[in-house]
């Protein structure tokens, strides 16, 4: 029933509010790349402060947060006398079509066995942390000091994302090939913490699964229940996939925990988009306009939400 679903899903906004710090631009920056970049990228500050309160973001926390990701040169922003307007900066919108890649598209089942290897300068320096972050946001590991590395991305696209960054010039990238399937899977579980990337993803199943049982027995949610789980899945799969690589199956453990989160995110995913989108039009607006209509990409999420809903 939908008053099942409903206490769940406050159930799940009480445990989100009662976090310590409650960091409102990592939320801002979920609801932009989730909801807003789909429709048109630019929403008022106001639009944003109302999408925002159910979580309990307050409007300062919010317009101290949108302050920081502007000068972070993730959000440009333009002002109409008392009133502002936010959208994705142009490095925001790319970062956010590389992340949307991971987030709502399937892993890979087939590898062509080529590792890409990054070779971080020597020494201890500002530009060699700097460089490790960023590879380590694309989705990198390090399997020993020095190196990072990556099975799926390929050289040419690692120098495509580090392009416009100022360390690019010190990253040495190249392929490499091993050929051996057991010293493939050793090599992967060097470089990347899998037992901590299947707690979180428990973590997350425990919090979400009880949803899907109660979604599994209900009609279509309201609007705010809607926007208020496709947020919160949202949230929470976007953290998990910053660590994890999304490793080719050859690659992971037998029944890789990651593989049932992503067909939970898919199944909720599908349920809620319809109604978050309404209030998303109810709620959001642009200082002169409406928000525009999702965009075609969007509808294809997931293996394409529609079909998912039905």
């Amino acid at each position: 029933m939908s008053s099942e679903i409903d206490a769940k899903t406050r159930e799940l906004t009480t445990e989100f509010r009662r976090q310590r710090p409650l960091r409102g631009g990592s939320l801002i920056i979920t609801i932009f790349g989730d909801a807003i970049a789909p429709r048109g990228g630019a929403i008022s500050l106001g639009s944003l402060i109302k999408l925002c309160s159910p979580f309990g973001i307050t409007e300062r926390l919010v317009r101290t947060s949108v302050q920081r990701l502007t000068q972070d040169g993730w959000l440009s922003g333009m002002r109409y006398g008392r009133h502002s307007e936010y959208r994705l900066s142009a490095r925001g919108l790319e970062r956010f079509a590389d992340a949307t890649r991971r987030i709502y598209a399937a892993g890979p089942d087939r590898w062509r066995g080529l590792w890409t290897l990054v070779l971080l300068p020597p020494g201890d320096t500002e530009g060699k942390e700097a460089l490790r972050k960023e590879l380590s946001w694309l989705g990198f590991g390090q399997p020993m000091p020095g190196i990072m590395t990556h099975p799926t991305r390929s050289a040419a696209n690692t120098r495509d994302q580090l392009a416009d960054t100022p360390y690019a010039p010190l990253a040495h990238i190249f392929e490499a090939r091993c050929d051996d399937a057991e010293a493939d899977q050793r090599f992967a579980a060097e470089s990347w913490d899998l037992r901590e990337l299947t707690e979180r993803y428990r973590k997350m199943l425990a919090a979400f699964e009880p949803i899907a049982a109660a979604a599994a027995s209900s009609s279509r949610p309201a609007p705010l229940t809607a926007f208020l789980i496709r947020t919160l899945l949202i949230h929470e799969y976007r953290k998990i996939l910053l660590r994890d690589p999304v490793l080719p199956t050859s690659l992971l453990p037998v029944d890789w925990v990651g593989t049932r989160a992503y067909e939970l995110c898919r199944y909720l995913y599908g349920y809620v988009f319809e109604s978050a989108e309404m209030y998303l039009s109810n709620e959001g607006s642009r200082l002169d306009d409406e928000l525009p209509r999702v965009d075609e990409d969007a509808l294809q999420r997931f293996g394409g939400v529609l079909q998912l809903a039905t």
